[in-house]
């Protein structure tokens, strides 16, 4: 398939019969969705300019940043490559979008509840809105040019698309990966050199932080009436999600293109695992990592899968429990 691929699914549809609401909160979700609606066209303010020395994030957001490469570089220099990294990191988000959008159309189908239902047809919705806005942006600041898909990103939304069951989509979507979005969105939202970046990283965290809504109102009960074998099927699920999500990935084709040796990748690599297990990060980074490691301990508690048997998991992630 040219500019794509194709992932094996089947999926089970509910057709409803009895369209009357069933579950308040949700109904209260589907409608605060309603209200929050926004258009890519008409409410962001694309004509502004882009100011400053034309890089696009914080350059506390690329990895050499501080270090004896950054300071090799020239100004020119440090400037495209902040650029690359902000097309690398935001291909990463488009495609997260796209994936987002045609999982959450199989959950329309898959959810049983009509407000379930209702909810979801919503975020098929925002999701969509997010892939044209990320794109759009692309066109704007760096001509379109997008990254392939990373590893993690393509097994984690294969993965989703292929499962049939709907809780288990649940959690590896609204639960993991939209908390990790929501810190991401909202980091980027404070941090980024562009002002229209901020204003399209401010409108998606609102539609994200409702859609962990969706994880928050719906997986309580699923959890709380599982069998053993199905509550430890949810907690190896959550642990595979958060074990794919958490690692992340290197932009090396960014760096590559600047020209950066094998040699230099490695110990670009080793530097940033070891600033990351010594909390020797820049300020962005670790508001982004307390953020999000809290929010993952509240909801995963919230939801009834934080467990004894999976808290080792998340320890050797470098989330404390303490965290929230």
């Amino acid at each position: 398939m040219r500019n794509g691929h194709h992932v094996e699914t089947r999926n089970t549809a509910h057709f409803r019969h009895d369209y009357a609401s069933d579950q308040a909160d949700l109904r209260r979700l589907y409608e605060q969705a309603k209200i929050d609606q926004w258009n890519a066209d008409r409410d962001i303010d694309w004509s502004v300019p882009l100011e400053g020395d034309g890089g696009l994030i914080s350059d506390d957001l690329v990895d050499i940043h501080g270090t004896r490469f950054w300071d090799a570089l020239s100004e020119s220099d440090r400037i495209e490559l902040n650029r690359r990294v902000s097309r690398w990191r935001l291909s990463t988000l488009v495609q997260g979008e796209h994936g987002a959008m045609l999982l959450c159309s199989q959950l329309v189908e898959n959810v049983q509840g009509q407000d379930a239902k209702l909810f979801q047809s919503t975020q098929v919705a925002d999701e969509a809105r997010h892939n044209e806005v990320l794109q759009r942006y692309l066109d704007l600041r760096l001509d379109g040019e997008i990254y392939p898909v990373g590893g993690n990103v393509r097994e984690i939304f294969d993965t989703l698309l292929g499962t049939s069951s709907w809780h288990l989509k649940t959690i590896g979507l609204q639960l993991v990966a939209e908390t990790f979005a929501v810190s991401l969105f909202r980091m980027l939202a404070e941090s980024s050199k562009d002002a229209v970046l901020r204003q399209v990283c401010r409108r998606i965290v609102q539609d994200e932080a409702r859609h962990m809504g969706f994880a928050m109102l719906s997986l309580p009960a699923i959890v709380g009436e599982a069998s053993e074998a199905e509550r430890r099927e949810m907690e190896d699920f959550a642990v595979w999600a958060l074990s794919r999500t958490l690692s992340g990935i290197f932009p090396l084709a960014a760096y590559q293109e600047m020209g950066f040796s094998k040699g230099d990748l490695d110990e670009i690599k080793r530097y940033r695992r070891e600033r990351a297990a010594g909390g020797d990060e820049t300020a962005f980074r670790k508001y982004f990592r307390r953020d999000l490691h809290g929010g993952l301990v509240r909801n995963l508690r919230k939801v009834g899968l934080l467990t004894e048997r999976i808290a080792p998991n998340l320890e050797s992630f470098g989330i404390s429990l303490a965290a929230a």
